[in-house]
């Protein structure tokens, strides 16, 4: 796969954007655009806002209110399996101290 950027064209409310990406990032980029067109939609089909730039911040500041909830919700599973982790590496490092070389 290569590492190289190479221009990708993507529409976005309607519009064409040239973007820079990797083939590995390809398929990111794709869904990206596919979310973000969802959301611009969602926006504008509720007729409150009117104008592109307008339209892109109130879609911009709803999906970062979805992520900063949506990782408020979940740092504590973060938490949780960090601190596993750290028990099990701390039991391995007791069984290879104890065990006989």
């Amino acid at each position: 796969m290569s590492e190289e950027q190479k221009p990708v064209t993507v529409t976005i409310l309607e519009k064409e954007y040239t973007v820079a990406c990797n083939d590995v990032e390809r398929e990111a980029l794709y869904k990206s655009v596919e979310f973000l067109n969802s959301k611009l939609k969602e926006v504008k089909s509720n007729g409150k806002v009117v104008g592109s730039e307008r339209i892109v911040v109130m879609a911009a500041l709803n999906i970062v209110h979805e992520y900063l909830e949506y990782r408020e919700n979940n740092q504590g599973v973060s938490d949780e399996v960090q601190d596993m982790i750290k028990r099990v590496q701390d039991k391995i490092s007791t069984v290879l101290e104890e065990s006989p070389e």
